[in-house]
């Protein structure tokens, strides 16, 4: 075999060095990134079945990471029945067990959730009560939840509908902490709650979109040109470390109906460098990023990852048979079909995340909580929170005009979705 001419060698070395070079400064730029889009796995298109069609409850992700059972995970004390699916069933009016505890009486509630205080006639939405086909939920009990988290933090890092679930679980714990014994403190994104004679936290932390966003500040984040670093995990992560539970949260925030605006670079940076995705594929890249940190980050042996599935609104009455033009305002019931699934959940992004969570290392339980709460229509706060901006005379005449379909009186509904939290927890 003859050798390359020399002009050959030094063309094919050229060559080399700068391919090496073009590598480098990619990585240099967008390192994290490009980390997560090697990482990432084909989108999962939802293949709709008999079954899906007749109950949604058996989407991909509603089955928790496969081979759980096998792994004895951390803080579970026992098991479920083998084929019960907790997040099957059906909502029954209980005025025994229902509320657990008292509006006025949980001091943690925020303005925007406390519906009694802001007027709302009727009570019935605190009393229903949610029971699985196939089996029960254990009874919430919250110095056996104390105990266990002795010593330990839990967060919950999301929006807004996320930081309804932890002040949900604070109001269910804190009743069995003395009052000496109990705290609440804000800084910036976190919000901690502490438990002091059981060394424990209860915290939640503001990451709407789980990555690095133009929507990070927790007060002033009302944009509506939302932009994402869809591959920087790093701003909020480094807040997570530590935590021996996570209960992650990420959905209306992408929500915006248009294509996801994708930072390349820096927001400090003069000119950005922006790109456009399709949600599912902006979603799978910052998802899959949280994921790969979480791997690096959490040991199975002693973590425990939480996902929740997409919280559902109720923003169109004829959906569910109402009248044209109504929303969840003035409704008293839950929605009694159940095929229910109303137009605000994607079935694309709830089968992509049982593409994203399937096979990783790190054991991830979902929290499928959408189902169950697209009956809710009954449960959200409505116009009865407190008003950010001053209503015109217009919508004053029209309460449906302001109405909030999307978050969720307390008690009510979140306080559910802390009871399946507390089964999947200890009896997973």
């Amino acid at each position: 075999m003859k050798p390359l001419p020399s002009y050959q060698k030094k063309s094919s070395f050229s060559f080399f060095i700068i391919f090496l070079v073009f590598i480098s400064v990619v990585v240099l730029f967008y390192g994290e990134d490009f980390d997560c889009i090697f990482r990432s796995q084909p989108l999962m298109e939802f293949q709709e079945s008999d079954q899906a069609e007749s109950d949604h409850n058996h989407l991909p992700l509603t089955q928790a990471h496969q081979g759980e059972e096998e792994l004895g995970l951390p803080f579970a004390v026992g098991k479920r029945e083998r084929d019960c699916n907790v997040f099957s069933g059906k909502w029954l009016y209980d005025d025994v067990a229902r509320p657990q505890y008292r509006e006025e009486e949980c001091p943690y509630i925020p303005p925007q959730l406390t519906c009694q205080a802001h007027g709302r006639p009727d009570t019935a939405y605190q009393h229903w009560r949610w029971q699985p086909n196939d089996c029960d939920l254990p009874s919430f009990n919250a110095t056996f939840m104390l105990e266990k988290l002795r010593g330990k933090r839990l967060m919950f890092v999301g929006d807004s509908l996320n930081r309804g679930q932890f002040v949900s679980l604070i109001c269910l714990l804190q009743p069995s902490i003395p009052q000496s014994s109990k705290s609440m403190k804000t800084s910036g994104s976190l919000t901690t709650f502490t438990a002091k004679d059981y060394n424990a936290t209860v915290e939640f932390y503001w990451a709407p979109f789980l990555v690095e966003s133009n929507s990070d500040d927790a007060i002033v984040h009302r944009v509506k040109d939302r932009i994402v670093r869809a591959g920087s995990i790093n701003k909020h992560a480094r807040h997570w470390k530590g935590r021996d539970v996570l209960i992650f949260n990420t959905y209306l925030w992408w929500m915006t109906g248009q294509k996801m605006r994708i930072l390349r670079g820096s927001f400090d940076d003069e000119k950005r460098n922006m790109t456009e995705m399709t949600t599912e594929d902006a979603y799978r890249l910052a998802v899959g990023r949280m994921m790969r940190w979480v791997e690096r980050n959490m040991d199975p042996k002693i973590n425990r990852i939480f996902f929740a599935s997409m919280s559902p609104c109720h923003e169109r009455s004829a959906e569910w048979g109402g009248e044209v033009g109504g929303n969840c305002y003035g409704e008293t019931t839950p929605i009694e079909d159940p095929n229910y699934w109303g137009a605000c959940s994607s079935r694309s992004i709830m089968g992509l995340l049982g593409s994203l969570f399937a096979g990783t290392k790190m054991p991830v339980t979902v929290l499928n909580i959408t189902q169950l709460s697209e009956y809710r229509k009954d449960a959200h706060t409505s116009i009865y929170k407190q008003q950010w901006n001053k209503l015109t005379d217009e919508q004053l005449a029209n309460p449906k005009s302001y109405s909030d379909c999307v978050h969720w009186c307390l008690p009510g509904l979140q306080d559910t979705w802390n009871e399946l939290l507390f089964a999947k927890l200890f009896f997973p």
